[in-house]
């Protein structure tokens, strides 16, 4: 309650606001004790919505129903936002073809299911010394695709992996 009374306050300073009420009819420049009396006797709140104008614009609202209001709004926004979810798949620049093709398989049914997936290759001790190995794996696996993926990120080191990211090639 006692930031609602700052609020109160500061608006006492103000002499007088352009009021607007809760049917959206405008009744013009008020004086601000007038305005709060008018909320006060229809129970609503009298909410500033334009201090920058001059004289500031308020509205007659109820301000709780006002903010649930939003929230129900944003709730609902954020339900139909698509997230993008990301899986990885990790293997070593010495894989052999089967692992390989194997692993392939495994990349094809996340990029079916929808996923964007995250290939890396982790180098242990001197292999850090040939990560072009690493690069042509990667690239094995990028044909191996046949064209059902796109690349989003090309081949990059990050410290001790390499990795790139693919997602399901887009059905225009």
């Amino acid at each position: 309650m006692a930031s609602k009374d700052l609020r109160v306050n500061e608006m006492i300073r103000v002499r007088e606001v352009r009021l607007i009420d809760d049917e959206g009819d405008q009744h013009g420049i008020i004086a601000t004790p007038e305005a709060m009396r008018m909320a006060q006797e229809r129970g609503l709140d009298l909410v500033e919505v334009a201090p920058q104008a001059k004289p500031p614009v308020c509205k007659l609202l109820d301000y709780g129903k006002y903010k649930f209001e939003q929230d129900k709004k944003n709730r609902d926004a954020k339900k139909h936002q698509k997230q993008v979810k990301l899986k990885e798949i990790r293997m070593q620049p010495k894989i052999e073809g089967h692992d390989l093709e194997f692993k392939t398989k495994h990349i094809l049914d996340f990029l079916e299911d929808g996923y964007k997936v995250k290939v890396t290759i982790r180098f242990r001790g001197r292999e850090m010394a040939h990560t072009e190995l690493g690069r042509d794996v990667l690239d094995r696996i990028f044909e191996m695709l046949n064209g059902q993926a796109q690349l989003d990120r090309p081949p990059t080191m990050e410290g001790r992996f390499m990795s790139m990211i693919v997602s399901p090639k887009s059905k225009k």
